[in-house]
This record gives C-alpha cells, structure tokens and sequence, in this order.
C-alpha cells in the first residue's frame, strides 16, 4: 500500500526515476530552458528548487550535499557560480512552467520549464504605465484638435497690447495720437471678443500699427536731438565771436 505518498512515481522505479531527474536537472541549469511534459516539470520543480535554495550558500558541505543529488561537475560549478549570483535576492519560485499544448503522437501536455531570472521578456525592469480603463473611453474615440495656422491666440494679442501701453505711456512729445488711437482700439476689440481667436488681418493690422509707431518713437527724439545740438552749436559761435 502505498499511504501518505503524494509524489509522482512516473511509471518508473525509484532509480530510474532520480536518474531522470538529475539528468533534467543538470540540462535545466546548463541551458536554463527546456522542454518536457508538465508531469514531469512538476515533478522536476519540486526536485531542483531545493538543491536552488542549497546554492546560496556556498560552502564545501553545500557542494557535496547538490553533488550527491545531480551527480555532475559542471553543473555543480554552473549552480554555484551564474545561477547563484542571479537568484540571490529571490526568496523562491526559481522556475516558471510554460504550457504549449499537446504532443502529436501520444496527445501528452506538453511545456517549457525555465528559470525564472534568465527570461528578458518577463523581467524587464521598464516601469509599469498607469492606465485607467472606463467604459466612457473605452466606447468613445476624441480625435485630436489639430491647431489653425490662419489665426492668433490672446497670447499675441496681449504681448501687442504691452507694446502699445508702453508707447503711450512714454515721454516722446512728437508721437503722433492717431495711431495709437487706433491700434489701442483695434487690440481692445481683439482681446474682449467673446472667441478666443481673432482672424490674422486683424492681427497683421495691430503688428504693423505698433511698429510703425515704435519706429516713430524712435526716430523722432532723435531728430529732435539733433536740432538741439545744431542750435547750441551756433549759440557757442556767437558768443565766441
């Protein structure tokens, strides 16, 4: 009878069946993947975990401990030396099963059984987007407002309209009043609209009102300058005469 005995025999006797599950465990550390039944991954995963945890500590009782269960040099030396530093920080769960269906011939499951720290696709450390799924989103499409090049935002508007306070603000006695009459109405106009856009004729108009009368504020002081000096100059000839 065989009470209390939860293992899987395999269909095999007790030697042939540790045999096999060296054998599988020293090709599944050599090459980090294989392929194989999900009887016998299971089965496997509980064999080779154990002897994974054994690993971390390597120390010459550790080595002979996996040694007498694997029965091979160079996966000792694999186990011990890449597999170990990989799994360090990892308090279990060395292996992931993989199902990918049934085996032709005799329709047996079939799987991949791999370590769990060697898989990029599965471990990479690119963080996790945040999306917020709901029904309205997901049921309605917005496409996106493309911008109109043909008109002006209020930020332009508002930039003219410093320029034209600032103008009339000055000190320049010459500045000719129509003008900035008019540009100061045209960008009133603009900026109290109820759209937030105005058409580009509007603007093109305000953008040259204000630099007309930037140029005549400054050319003017500077004629006026000019005629000072002159007339200073002849003072000094006279009074030198």
């Amino acid at each position: 009878m065989r009470h209390g005995k939860k293992f899987n025999h395999l269909g095999r006797k007790a030697a042939h069946r540790k045999a096999m599950l060296a054998n599988m465990a020293c090709s599944l550390i050599e090459h980090k993947r294989i392929k194989t039944t999900v009887t016998k991954a299971k089965a496997l995963r509980k064999y080779v975990e154990p002897l994974i945890t054994k690993s971390k500590n390597d120390t010459t009782h550790s080595r002979r401990t996996v040694f007498s269960y694997l029965k091979q040099k160079e996966a000792i030396t694999e186990l011990f030396g890449d597999v170990a530093s990989k799994i360090a920080n990892r308090e279990g769960g060395y292996t992931r099963i993989l199902k990918i269906g049934n085996r032709l011939g005799d329709n047996a499951e079939m799987c991949i059984i791999e370590l769990v720290d060697y898989n990029d696709i599965y471990t990479s450390n690119k963080p996790k987007k945040k999306t917020k799924s709901t029904r309205r989103s997901a049921t309605k499409k917005v496409d996106a407002v493309k911008p109109d090049t043909s008109v002006v935002n209020k930020v332009t508007l508002e930039e003219n309209q410093e320029v034209v306070d600032d103008a009339v603000s000055a000190d320049a006695p010459l500045v000719d009043d129509a003008p900035m009459k008019k540009a100061q109405e045209v960008v009133d106009d603009a900026v109290n609209a109820d759209n937030p856009v105005v058409d580009k004729a509007k603007s093109q108009e305000t953008q040259q009102v204000v630099e007309d009368v930037a140029t005549k504020v400054d050319k003017e002081p500077i004629k006026a300058t000019e005629e000072a000096k002159e007339e200073n100059a002849e003072e000094d000839e006279q009074k030198s005469e």
